[in-house]
């Protein structure tokens, strides 16, 4: 296999930003927005993303971001693209694409909306391995994507060359550790659990939060590594409460504002999502309130 970065630590689920009509990929805002993740000291970013709206991107404009993405991070972080598709060629062409362009590893969903059933998923995930020399990140969000990645299941994909991580947003702290035991490496992607999923051993965390205050993120990381857990909790009760917020909200509006109004100018979501309400933006600003103390 081709030399690629390792994952660990924090990776941003990068937000995809817009020019102001939402309708553009803002390519200024978008290396603007990897500096300042990379300056704060990030160790891997995620190009198209869920929480980058991919599911809202055009097919070109998911190909552009990955190439534009890859090529501005320029080893500086680990670059991870997201490449999931509904069908195996599909998915093959994505993530020869994104290896082709230099991506470290290549975050994959089950085929999502009535996909197939567990025989299905494993074999989609086995042909894309075959197909590319790159390390794939199973992504595993339920309630979104309509299939569960058990921990059995990650067990025996484990068994495919190239699969080795797991990024699971069930934030649910018992299937984190449940994952864990399997060997497999685990990024945590519930932002309510982060915490408490790196101090189980989890290896890192792939979190759309990271946009919004990626310097705390990186200092909980290190803190937790460093064994400084009660200096990790009290950096945790500041960003927990927007962590909360995010989850029980509309994360995609809300990660996007939040990131605007900490300084990180990433434009607006693109239709049909909406954006917050003014009372939404209140609320949101009060949880951000501790970080900014």
């Amino acid at each position: 296999m081709t030399s690629r970065k390792p994952l660990k630590g924090i990776c941003g689920a990068l937000c995809s930003p817009f020019d102001d009509s939402g309708e553009q990929l803002d390519d200024g805002r978008l290396r603007a927005l990897i500096d300042a993740q990379i300056e704060a000291g990030v160790h891997g970013l995620v190009l198209c993303s869920g929480t980058g709206e991919f599911a809202y991107l055009r097919p070109e404009e998911r190909r552009h971001m990955i190439e534009l993405g890859t090529r501005h991070i320029d080893g500086r972080a680990a670059s991870i693209a997201h490449t999931s598709a509904t069908n195996l060629r599909d998915g093959i062409d994505l993530a020869r694409h994104a290896a082709d362009c230099g991506a470290d590893a290549l975050m994959i969903l089950p085929p999502y909306f009535e996909g197939p059933d567990e025989s299905g998923v494993f074999a989609f995930y086995e042909g894309i391995a075959r197909a590319v020399d790159c390390p794939i990140v199973v992504y595993n969000i339920p309630v979104h994507s309509g299939f569960d990645v058990t921990p059995v299941l990650f067990k025996r994909l484990l068994e495919i060359d190239n699969i080795a991580y797991i990024k699971d947003s069930t934030a649910d702290l018992m299937r984190i550790q449940e994952l864990i035991a399997t060997g497999g490496k685990v990024l945590n992607g519930g932002d309510p659990i982060a915490c408490f999923s790196l101090m189980a051993g989890a290896v890192g965390c792939i979190w759309g939060a990271v946009n919004v205050m990626p310097r705390e993120t990186v200092r909980l990381y290190e803190l937790i590594e460093a064994g400084e857990l009660t200096e990790a909790l009290s950096l945790w009760r500041k960003m927990a409460p927007a962590n909360i917020h995010f989850w029980s909200n509309a994360y995609i509006p809300t990660i996007k504002a939040a990131t605007n109004m900490m300084g990180f100018d990433v434009g607006p979501c693109r239709q049909p999502i909406q954006p917050l309400t003014p009372a939404q933006e209140d609320s949101l600003r009060q949880v951000l309130a501790p970080l900014q103390a």
